[in-house]
Parts: structure tokens; sequence; C-alpha cells
């Protein structure tokens, strides 16, 4: 395996502190004040604070000791690496927003904190996990679990171990609000760290079937600058065998991908699908 630069290892714990001291910032100032805890063991620990009044700092750190070394265990020693850094930074974060707040809280509004929690947390999240390391907790045990279910984000498989912990949240707090706000942050939680990991860039794939394949193949080659596949394909009514072109473009090209095929053949079949991320010649390089 090639072996990282040191300025991509820099930038990815320089990436992992950066959302260890934004999901510190959510937890102290919008999450925990209000027993909001969607799911992890910083939800977790929050529930724990709420009981026994220690600090969520100091909890995440306790449980996550046999999680992170589970996470050498199956995931290496590169992984565990970053995630016992990401594990104390987290910890520290929290400690620090927490002395420097000074039990300032931005709102009272349950459904703010809600909505800026979960959507601050999920950055942060999504942050760590780009950058190849885990804050422990479910998230550790989300990516353990990613390694045996790739085709499943780590940030869904969080939910499914979560929905305990938001449940809890509500029975402390005597009131099964808490654990619908817990709900809404989880849900938001997910859905961002979805965004940050796989990517702002949704481009266009094309899937062409058409009885002048060449004619359209050269007419996206030499008009929009973009590589054509052709694919072996079989039309099962007619029993013909038929290519099918695939292309992938930029959403600006997307128009005039079709005003191509159009122009060639317009009784050619056409399927468009959105691309969350593209790496390779022509979009964005394949770093290591």
């Amino acid at each position: 395996m090639k072996k990282k630069h040191w300025s991509t290892i820099l930038i990815e714990y320089t990436l992992i502190t950066i959302g260890c001291a934004l999901m510190a910032v959510a937890i102290d100032l919008f999450l925990a004040p209000h027993t909001i805890a969607p799911g992890g063991v910083t939800g977790l620990a929050i529930v724990i604070k709420k009981i026994t009044g220690i600090s969520v700092s100091v909890t995440n750190l306790v449980i996550n000791i046999p999680l992170f070394i589970a996470g050498v265990i199956i995931l290496g020693k590169a992984f565990g690496a970053k995630t016992g850094y990401a594990t104390l930074a987290l910890s520290f974060f929290i400690e620090l927003v927490s002395k420097m707040s000074y039990g300032y809280i931005p709102t009272n509004d349950m459904l703010l904190s809600t909505i800026y929690g979960g959507l601050i947390t999920g950055v942060g999240i999504g942050l760590v996990f780009k950058s190849g390391g885990t804050t422990g907790g479910t998230d550790l045990a989300g990516a353990i679990l990613n390694k045996y279910f790739p085709n499943i984000s780590t940030p869904k498989l969080m939910m499914c171990i979560d929905l305990c912990i938001v449940a809890l949240a509500g029975f402390v707090n005597k009131n099964i609000e808490t654990s619908l706000y817990s709900i809404i942050a989880l849900y938001i939680l997910v859905k961002m760290a979805d965004f940050i990991i796989e990517g702002m860039g949704y481009s266009k794939a094309f899937f062409v079937i058409s009885s002048k394949p060449d004619e359209i193949s050269d007419e996206i080659m030499q008009i929009l600058g973009r590589g054509v596949t052709s694919l072996n394909g079989k039309g099962m009514y007619t029993k013909n065998d038929k290519n099918v072109l695939l292309v992938v473009v930029d959403r600006s090209q997307e128009v005039k991908l079709k005003n191509i095929v159009k122009d060639v053949d317009e009784f050619a079949f056409i399927m468009v699908a959105n691309v969350h991320e593209v790496l390779g010649e022509g979009f964005k390089p394949m770093r290591s």
C-alpha cells in the first residue's frame, strides 16, 4: 500500500481536530443543557450526567476504552491511532468549551437547540469520518459494522444503535418530548454527516441506448470533451445485442448532453442518475 505523504496526514488530523471541536460546541452549548441525546457515547454521557452529574468528557473516555481496543483489533493500528486521537480530542474540547462557556446557553428554545446541535454535530462527525477516524462510541461501532456491510454508510448504521439511547433520554428526563427532539437531532446529524462524507458535487451519470452509438460517442467526446464507455447489453424483448453508453458529466453539461443525443437519435433511450462523487481524470483527483 502506498505510504501517505506527511502533508496528507497533517490535513487529516487537522480536520479531525476541527470536527471534534465542532462536536464539543454542539454538545456543551445546544444538546447537553436540554438533555438532548442524539445517540452515541456522548449522548449516553449526557444522560448519565443528568442522573449523576458526572462530566460528559469523563464518561466519554471511560466507555470508549473497550471500544477503542476493539477498533484497533478489527480496523487496524492506523485507524486506531486516529480514533484514539479523536476520542481524546473530543473529551478535551468538551471540557474546554464547558469551562470557557461558564454555563452560557445560546437559546432555551428546544427546537433551535435540536436543529443547530444536530447540524454542528453532523458536520463535526462528517469531518472526522472523512479523515478516516471516529470519535469512539457508536460511531466506532458503526465503522466496525461498515467494515462488514460496506454498502450501508457508517452514519446509517449508527442510527440503529442510537435509538435506545434516544429513548433513554426521554425516560431519564421524564418527558417523551426529549426523546422526540433527540430523534430529530439524530436525523439531522446523520443526514449532515452523510452530506459531508459523500461530497457536495452532484454529477450526472447517463446511460444511453441507441442504434447510433458511434455517432453519439463521437459527438460527446468532441463537443463536451468527456470520455464514453460502451457496455455490452441485450434487449430481452427483441433478443438483439445493444451497446449501452455510459458517460458522467457535470450538472452544467446535462442539458447539452441531452441535446446531443436528441440531435443524433431522437428515438434513443436515456437514463440519468445522480452521482455524489466522481474521482479520476476530468473530475476530482484521487489522493492517497
